[in-house]
């Protein structure tokens, strides 16, 4: 039976006259597209824009919402309430959902990002809140969530359908949390030791911390960062991998 994995990407990041990642360029290797809703990054103009490559490119079009953190790029932990966890997440998905129609699309997916992301991951009361936003922007969309998280668990418990994320360009630690990214190892920037995590997690269901452990992962959905430096490269070895181990790449 064909393994099959979603290859998705935080995109729209880029704010005014100020441009980060190459989401043009990184647009036909993927297949979900994770677009900023303006509280890290993005902006109205840009929503628009990323929505229209991405539909054009057959992508499916994802919410990334985000604590409001223009400054630290929404990185920052914040003391939030589970009803501004809800909140956040109808209030940002809302807006790609409005650019996703106009462009005759829908609204595929949300993935949160960064330190809401990661707050949720491991917070009952935030994930709870999320998933129930989630449920009330339409029973067809999915929630991208770290793969066996207390997220996931909750959202598999709610009946939301959710994809487990992966990451292939990321470290971990030992209790399958994302490392800091400032930590040595916590971003893998050779694109053969992405692709070797890459299929040790989709073939194998394990991805290896930075301690050496084995650490089981379920790979529903695999995130690329397109913000890094050689993330087309990043890209294109990682598809030219799953073509040769014949690992087809569609939304869920």
């Amino acid at each position: 039976m064909t393994k099959t994995i979603d290859l998705n990407c935080d995109m729209g990041e880029s704010y005014g006259a100020w441009k980060m990642g190459a989401d043009a360029e990184v647009m036909p290797y993927i297949s979900s597209a994770n677009i900023a809703c303006g509280f890290h990054a993005g902006d109205p103009a840009t929503i628009r824009k990323t929505v229209r490559i991405a539909v054009d490119r057959g992508v499916a079009v994802g919410a990334h919402p985000s604590l409001p953190d223009l400054m630290g790029f929404g990185r920052r932990t914040m003391r939030i309430a589970p009803q501004d966890m809800y909140d956040l997440v109808i209030y940002q998905a809302g807006a790609v959902e409005a650019f996703a129609r106009a462009a005759g699309a829908r609204l595929h997916h949300v993935k949160c990002h960064g330190a809401l992301y990661n707050m949720a991951a491991m917070d009952e009361g935030l994930s709870e809140a999320m998933v129930r936003a989630v449920r009330d922007l339409g029973s067809d969309v999915f929630l991208y969530v770290l793969s066996n998280s207390k997220n996931q668990e909750i959202a598999k418990r709610s009946g939301v359908r959710c994809a487990g994320e992966v990451f292939a360009d990321r470290g971990y630690s030992d209790d399958g949390t994302l490392a800091p990214r400032d930590k040595p190892g916590g971003m893998i920037e050779d694109a053969q030791a992405s692709v070797a995590q890459a299929l040790g997690m989709i073939e194998g269901g394990y991805v290896t911390s930075l301690t050496g452990k084995r650490v089981p992962v379920s790979a529903d959905t695999m995130c690329l960062h397109g913000d890094q430096p050689g993330a087309v490269t990043f890209a294109q070895t990682l598809r030219k991998a799953f073509k040769e181990k014949g690992i087809a790449v569609a939304a869920p």
